[in-house]
């Protein structure tokens, strides 16, 4: 377990988004914590307002992920589903595959091993 000190303990979320075989991809970066998840929350919002339904949020690049980062996840996908849109995620990482299935997730997302299957 790391020990941040000072001005480390604000770990970085990075955000990106692109269109992608008529989806938009979001790919995260870092830690989707308490801290960092109102930032991915805002992302998967302002994307529904601006009407993109089909969402595929890549978590390759995710060190870490706790129930609010859950939280954030399975609110952007009630979101998209009002419109009949749909939330897949990319991930590999067993730490992160270990935190779906035990909390029944898996039943839930669609999870996929690359953006190119999720697409």
């Amino acid at each position: 377990m790391q020990q941040f000190t000072g001005s480390e303990a604000e770990v970085d979320l990075s955000l990106t988004t692109r269109s992608e075989g008529g989806r938009t991809v979001v790919e995260v970066g870092g830690e989707i914590d308490v801290y960092t998840a109102p930032k991915l929350r805002e992302t998967l919002v302002s994307l529904v307002d601006a009407g993109q339904y089909e969402l595929v949020v890549d978590l390759e690049r995710v060190d870490f992920l706790d129930s609010t980062g859950l939280g954030v996840l399975v609110g952007g996908l009630k979101r998209v589903r009002t419109h009949d849109g749909s939330l897949s995620l990319v991930c590999t990482q067993e730490r992160l595959l270990k935190i779906f299935r035990i909390t029944g997730l898996t039943k839930v997302f669609d999870i996929h091993p690359d953006v190119a299957s999720a697409i």
